[in-house]
């Protein structure tokens, strides 16, 4: 009998460790901007095309590598990085585990240009399957370039799981911002289908924020700073006013690797309880700084999981500098140093002489004199008395015959001219501001006004999308501009088009910014920025997790958006318009999140509460 445990080719190894590492364009984008920031590059720049799925390219100018290791740094668990087990614990670098390039290597076509300071030629070398087709000597400046063509060429099931080519940009242009945040001293650049997308120069965290997210965030950051034996913190805090009901911008990194973590994340949100309305969200750009020694940065593949030796202790020192933050922003001076630098200052010169203010008066000047040309202008403009007494006849005459034309009846329209819907409600009164009464074929209903809005909304808009017809558009008088992040405005123009659908008139005005020329009629236009902001949100995190499509997420967005400006107090025809409308509604008696709208009372539910 033959054996039936054998070992796997090397290849074969490196494919399946790729599905750990690489998962996406994004996860090759990350491990090859961190090798860079690895080698000690000052400028980094990152070229994509089709996101990520035929070219990924970094270049940088960091310290190279020779021919030997050039050659190395495509093998499995080789690295530069550490050297011994004791090194896992004391890690300061981004990567460590030498399995990146191999893993990229194994399914992606893979060309390295790269050059030492002190040596006179580069090295060229290409790979596919993870295996080496060419190597010889080339002219490149000092640095490295790693070009990753074709990924996931060798492997169709995983290419064929990648979402579009918006989506994976996305992932990216999230990459990129986090490695950018985490590096402001370092130049970047990206370029997306041969156009430049970000040029970010070297400068502080503040400045790199406002060249990543938007020039509107330099008022709305406080900053944060604490230490301690045991943690420094730093970076900025968003100032409770600006707290949105999207997530926004929240980043914390440690040791300048970005982690993600609930507990992190309560301790901040617990410092601005009683500062923000329930359900918004701050921002935050929270740097931790601790010995390696206290931290366990090897748990997962993409290390973006962290344990800390105190995490109790840490929590505690995160929420007082959040706190200390928001105590102390409003009484920071007002102009920002670290933000301007183009203040002048012109010194007075030597010898110039100085002379004290002077006051003119003019003792000729008496504010109880009439200007002349004042009174004659006055006088020549006077209307005559004849005219006054026409004047006063015509209004004599007219007041007359209104007096004497009898008050028309209001116009009741008849029974028969409403909708058929309408014409089974004998009744209609408001509760309160929420609650709507009315009398339908002898049975008392008792209507949820936002939730039946909210279904209304969401039919009208999931109707016009579906039959991509375009609805009413309520034009602005002054259209305005608004800002996003990369990855938001991208995902906005995926949702244009619906957007169009619903009411929205938005147009694309430069880079990562949009102009609002109208919205859907009865919204107001302060309202539009908010909606558009939860939208991306939903929708992003709809995506994520439920696999709901974008235009489902935005309709939901939209009408529960619009239903939460127009419950109030109703008159009787807007009473019957609402019961009107939402009878109409394939499902009138549920709203979109599943919550019942309307509540029957019949008379035999009346009895049974009276005991009769």
């Amino acid at each position: 009998m033959s054996d039936v445990i054998k070992l796997l080719p090397d290849h074969v190894i490196n494919q399946i460790a790729a599905g750990e590492v690489i998962q996406r364009p994004a996860s090759a984008v990350k491990e090859l901007l961190e090798n860079a920031i690895d080698a000690g590059s000052g400028k980094i720049q990152l070229i994509i095309k089709d996101a990520g799925k035929t070219l990924i390219q970094v270049i940088d100018n960091g310290c190279g590598m020779n021919n030997t290791d050039a050659r190395l740094c495509f093998e499995k668990h080789a690295t530069s990085k550490i050297s011994s087990l004791e090194d896992i614990f004391s890690i300061r670098t981004n990567g460590f585990r030498g399995e990146a390039l191999a893993s990229i290597a194994a399914i992606a076509q893979v060309e390295l240009k790269t050059r030492r300071a002190e040596d006179e030629t580069g090295t060229l070398i290409e790979l596919e399957y993870g295996r080496i087709t060419r190597q010889e000597s080339c002219q490149w400046q000092q640095g490295s370039s790693f070009a990753v063509k074709n990924l996931f060429f060798n492997v169709p099931a995983r290419k064929h799981f990648l979402k579009s080519d918006q989506a994976e940009l996305r992932h990216i242009l999230d990459e990129f911002q986090r490695v950018a945040l985490a590096h402001p001293e370092i130049e970047f650049s990206l370029i997306n289908q041969n156009k430049e997308t970000f040029r970010l120069p070297p400068g502080n965290l503040k400045q790199r924020i406002m060249g990543l997210i938007s020039n509107s965030y330099s008022e709305k950051l406080a900053p944060v700073s604490e230490e301690t034996s045991l943690l420094k913190v730093s970076g900025y805090i968003g100032k409770p006013e600006y707290a949105r009901r999207v997530r926004g911008e929240q980043y914390f990194f440690v040791n300048r690797r970005f982690i993600r973590s609930n507990y992190l994340n309560h301790a901040v949100t617990s410092a601005y309880e009683g500062l923000i309305a329930k359900e918004s969200y701050p921002s935050w750009f929270i740097f931790l700084e601790t010995p390696p020694d206290k931290i366990d940065v090897n748990i997962h593949p993409t290390k973006t999981e962290i344990k800390f030796e105190d995490e109790s202790a840490i929590y505690a020192i995160v929420k007082a500098a959040v706190k200390k933050s928001l105590g102390q922003y409003n009484m920071a001076p007002a102009m920002d140093f670290d933000q301007e630098t183009s203040i002048v200052i012109n010194p007075i010169k030597a010898g110039t002489p100085i002379h004290p203010p002077r006051i003119n008066l003019n003792p000729a000047y008496n504010p109880f004199r009439e200007d002349l040309n004042t009174v004659r202008r006055t006088t020549e403009h006077k209307p005559s008395a004849k005219s006054v007494e026409a004047t006063r006849e015509v209004l004599s005459a007219l007041n007359q015959e209104l007096r004497n034309t009898p008050a028309a009846a209001p116009s009741i329209p008849p029974a028969e001219s409403k909708p058929a819907t309408l014409r089974q409600i004998s009744w209609t009164a408001n509760w309160n501001e929420q609650y709507l009464i009315a009398l339908r074929e002898g049975k008392l209903l008792i209507v949820d006004q936002r939730l039946a809005w909210e279904r209304i909304f969401y039919d009208e808009a999931k109707a016009a999308v579906e039959n991509k017809r375009n609805s009413p558009v309520q034009k602005e008088l002054f259209p305005h501009t608004i800002q996003f992040p990369a990855a938001d405005f991208i995902l906005l123009l995926e949702l244009l088009p619906d957007l169009r659908y619903m009411g929205f008139d938005i147009a694309e005005f430069g880079k990562q910014t949009c102009i609002i020329y109208g919205v859907p009629p009865g919204m107001d236009s302060g309202l539009a920025q908010g909606l558009l902001e939860e939208a991306l949100e939903s929708t992003r995190l709809g995506q994520k997790e439920v696999k709901k499509p974008g235009s489902e997420i935005l309709a939901r967005t939209y009408s529960r958006k619009m239903a939460a400006r127009k419950f109030r107090i109703l008159k009787e025809e807007e009473r019957l318009e609402l019961l009107g409308r939402l009878f109409n509604c394939a499902n009138p008696v549920v709203a979109p999140e599943g919550k019942k709208i309307v509540a029957e009372l019949t008379l035999n539910d009346a009895d049974q509460l009276l005991k009769k």
